[in-house]
């Protein structure tokens, strides 16, 4: 495996160290995803950033999606990129050092040995909660925080990712021809945003451009967790949509009223970050019923954000 080569802010990341963050679990998706820009904020290649001497920033992060797990919401089977996608990145912090965030998707029979994993090999859980109700089986979401270097890092994870899933329970792939039964083009419309197809599922993710976060000199945007999003899957008479909202203190309330008032559950509202000023807080729905109430209960949501 061939060493991305080290970067003006000195990040220097080895795709076997990322690689070697999934401790033998078939689950876990992990590589180095370079996203490389110069100073003109032109967009280059992966292969470029291993050419170019050094001279683009870049990103490493893995994907942990819980394929082993086949969940229903009330009664609704949901596909794992309907909500069940763990992720762990790392990006440039202080000193030197590289700021590691992720959320691990978790059975509770997993949440205990999982957490002691982590906060053993020095690591921290940030926070622990629910996505959803009558969720079969019981999925919760782990929130890890951690700061060194990104193979120290990659370490301290790899015992607690090396406990999530059972690898002889992994069903068969989505068929590649399987896409939304509803219009995404209809929902993207209402929202105001693009999204995502993932299989049956269309998400659109929203960062908050408008805040200037930091955690421990890292500077904290869409990728490493800032973002509202929203799920979508099932037909344009009958879908259903779960999401995250990011929210300042002052928007919780507006966002919890807009939400209620366009007939979507509030599920959960915590923290996912301890450290970040101001601080941030992350709201869960959920809902059921045709595309166009949902994106408009979306949308309306979405527009508490960011007022002045």
């Amino acid at each position: 495996m061939t060493r991305v080569s080290e970067t003006m802010d000195g990040w220097r990341c080895e795709r076997e160290t990322v690689r070697n963050w999934c401790g033998g679990n078939p689950h876990c998706h992990a590589g180095v995803r370079a996203t490389a820009r110069d100073a003109n904020g032109i967009s280059a290649s992966p292969d470029d950033v291993e050419s170019a001497g050094g001279l683009f920033s870049q990103r490493a992060e893995g994907n942990i999606p819980r394929n082993d797990l086949n969940v229903t919401i009330a009664n609704v089977k949901t596909p794992t990129a309907f909500g069940f996608g763990g992720w762990v990145a790392m990006t440039k912090g202080d000193g030197g050092q590289d700021v590691l965030m992720g959320d691990l998707v978790l059975t509770q029979e997993e949440v205990n040995p999982v957490m002691s994993a982590l906060l053993d090999n020095g690591l921290e859980v940030t926070a622990l909660h629910n996505h959803f109700f009558f969720d079969e089986p019981r999925v919760f979401f782990m929130h890890v925080h951690g700061m060194g270097t990104p193979a120290a890092l990659a370490t301290k994870l790899k015992p607690a990712l090396a406990m999530i899933g059972k690898p002889a329970t992994t069903p068969a792939p989505a068929a590649p021809s399987a896409k939304p039964g509803f219009d995404p083009a209809a929902i993207a419309k209402i929202v105001g945003h693009q999204g995502d197809t993932n299989g049956t599922v269309y998400k659109i993710t929203v960062g908050r451009d408008d805040l200037s976060i930091k955690d421990m000199g890292a500077s904290i945007n869409a990728r490493m967790g800032l973002n509202t999003w929203a799920a979508f899957v099932g037909t344009d008479a009958n879908a259903a949509v779960a999401g995250d909202v990011a929210m300042l203190a002052n928007e919780v309330q507006p966002v919890l009223k807009a939400l209620r008032q366009n007939g979507l559950q509030v599920v959960a509202i915590h923290q996912h970050m301890t450290s970040t000023q101001p601080t941030i807080y992350f709201l869960h729905y959920w809902g059921t019923g045709p595309t166009t109430k949902l994106a408009t209960g979306f949308k309306a949501a979405l527009d508490q954000l960011g007022k002045k």
